[in-house]
């Protein structure tokens, strides 16, 4: 350390991955004071279960790995969480009653799979869907009897909805071949179709619930006729639609208030949120009140109250109301704050891309400059808390997030724009504000580092490929590196998926594949790279990552890695501290903040 480098407050930032979170609780429908969230409370993220009538609050799962996947049946009952093997997302649904006791298969004699989806009814009925290689399978599962098969098929399937009186069931597929732009089917329990929506070419609809009064047969749906998402109300049976046409500019989503009269409608523009109440009798609509910033979920209660849970990038998440309480607070001392977030605009390739940075406090211009790529690739940065990021503000470098065409939150056009030439598409973006900080003196051309997880590890490694003069070292976290050996190891959904993002499969339209892989442009290296890897990640494989860093062997490049017993990430505060000294150790080697 030069005497121009700063301290770093190491148990600071430790801090934030070791202090207890807590998401929005998911209420039983017909016994709303239960409920179940997630934490990791117990420095692992697992299931709790909370009984607000005696104001308890119990841990349901403890297991090594940690567990995110569980749902709460409408009357209270039973909790189901997904059991997969060593964090790898294949297994079985496991339950547990509500007040505690011996976990238990949910459906004996189910095969295990990758989860596809799950409704639960108030009397034990359960759909279930899995998916293995081949396609996915829905069964029905009606207590005291063997599973049935309601649904099969090649391509990408999933449950979506069961209706109140559970003679309506709503599934999403993608029978047309794009997982990307699904259509909805409504089945009878016994296999008979009941509708079809779909809008057609480039055009997805994914159902949300039911509408939750008895005897209505309105699905709500997420549309994009227009462009961007939005909701319409289905009539399964009669086949009318209701398109729910808001002046609100962003992206819309919707949920159902727990009577049926209103939408509570999540409003979605430039990486923040706002919510509303839309009154379907009287088509009137309410702002909510809610801070600025972003809210990770959002659930209306019997009282007419919204839940919602919120946070901004300075400040840590809390599961707060409309009615103004904080609802469920963490155990134990609160996160350290970090820094607030800048709003940037760069013009681009396909046009203006949202980047939100985050700035060392104290630190002079030009900064060393790292950039987190986002994951998806729909995904998108958003003004959250985000412990990983602040890491690197403390540290003393401007952390940089780009909103680059394929990301979700700016229309369907520019979700879509990666389409035929993945991978590519976005680093035009990502490198057009690489260009823009360094030629408005805010960013260091000699301290520039390239960094990610998952598809923000594929775009990195793709990037230090095809522009390596531009950055100064990489690292990433289960990334695709080898994409043709991905993805004949990858999970069917998303070798579904890649097909409709590349247009086909790699048989069909090799050339793509070569095109967007970075093992194609292994050669090209110049800096240091460091990758972390799941042992046992099914969406970025291991076999492919270690294809890569094989080739770069031989190549002579240097790499590190580093190997963790988990899948697409880890859920342990201890594990993930231990990467997170294993990266600020490799950048510190290559880079000095002074």
């Amino acid at each position: 350390m030069t005497d121009h480098e700063p301290v770093i407050d190491q148990e600071r930032w430790k801090a934030r991955f070791r202090a207890a979170r807590v998401g929005l609780p998911e209420w039983a429908r017909d016994a709303p004071a239960r409920s179940f969230h997630r934490s990791n409370a117990s420095g692992t993220w697992e299931i709790h279960a909370r009984d607000e009538s005696s104001g308890t609050t119990r841990q349901v799962t403890d297991r090594t790995n940690g567990t995110l996947t569980a749902a709460i049946d409408p009357a209270g009952d039973w909790l189901w969480w997904f059991a997969d093997e060593d964090g790898g997302e294949y297994g079985v649904w496991m339950r547990q009653p509500f007040d505690g006791g011996d976990d238990e298969p949910a459906v004996p004699g189910l095969e295990p799979s990758y989860p596809a989806g799950l409704a639960l009814g108030s009397n034990g009925l359960a759909v279930v869907g899995g998916t293995v290689r081949g396609g996915t399978t829905i069964h029905l599962c009606v207590p005291g009897t063997s599973p049935t098969v309601l649904y099969r098929h090649e391509q990408d399937a999933w449950v979506a909805a069961l209706s109140r009186d559970e003679s309506l069931i709503a599934i999403g597929h993608s029978e047309a071949g794009d997982s990307r732009h699904p259509a909805l089917r409504v089945l009878r329990p016994d296999g008979t179709v009941v509708a079809d929506l779909a809008d057609g070419p480039g055009l997805g609809v994914r159902a949300g619930a039911f509408c939750p009064t008895p005897g209505d047969a309105r699905l709500l749906v997420e549309h994009e006729r227009r462009g961007r998402p939005e909701p319409l109300l289905w009539d399964v049976l009669t086949g009318d639609q209701e398109e729910i046409v808001l002046d609100l500019p962003g992206e819309l989503t919707a949920s159902w208030y727990p009577d049926g009269s209103a939408l509570l409608i999540t409003h979605t523009r430039h990486a923040r949120h706002q919510l509303y109440r839309y009154d379907l009798a009287h088509k009137e609509l309410t702002r909510l009140p809610s801070p600025r910033g972003v809210i990770a979920g959002a659930a209306a209660r019997p009282d007419g109250t919204v839940a919602f849970a919120w946070t901004d990038a300075a400040s840590p998440p809390v599961v707060r109301s409309t009615s103004g309480a904080v609802i469920l607070t963490p155990p134990g001392p609160p996160p350290p704050p970090s820094v607030p977030v800048e709003d940037l605009w760069v013009d681009g390739p396909g046009g203006p891309i949202h980047v939100l940075i985050s700035r060392p406090p104290g630190g002079e211009q030009p900064h060393p400059c790292l950039f987190d790529v986002h994951g998806g690739p729909a995904g998108w940065n958003d003004d959250s808390y985000n412990p990983p990021a602040a890491v690197w503000v403390d540290q003393g470098f401007l952390v940089v997030h780009v909103n680059f065409r394929g990301s979700t939150g700016y229309g369907s056009q520019w979700r879509d724009a990666i389409e035929g030439r993945p991978g590519l598409t976005e680093l035009e973006d990502i490198h057009a504000v690489r260009d823009r900080l360094v030629a408005d003196g805010i960013a260091d051309p000699a301290r520039m580092v390239l960094s990610g997880r998952s598809w923000g590890g594929y775009l990195t490694l793709l990037g230090l490929g095809l522009r390596p003069e531009d950055w100064t070292l990489g690292f990433v976290d289960a990334p695709i590196a080898d994409y043709l050996t991905a993805y004949r190891d990858e999970t069917e959904m998303l070798r579904a998926y890649d097909r409709s993002l590349f247009g086909g499969s790699p048989d069909e339209v090799p050339e793509r594949y070569r095109r967007s892989s970075p093992l194609s442009y292994a050669e090209r290296i110049r800096v240091p790279v460091m990758i972390l890897a799941g042992e046992n990640d099914p969406r970025c494989p291991i076999r492919q990552i270690d294809r890569y860093v094989e080739r770069l062997g031989e190549l002579g490049k240097e790499c590190r890695v580093y190997r963790y017993d988990a899948g697409h990430g880890s859920l342990v505060a201890e594990e993930r501290i231990r990467q997170t000294i294993e990266m600020i150790d490799f950048v510190g080697a290559h880079i000095t903040t002074s």
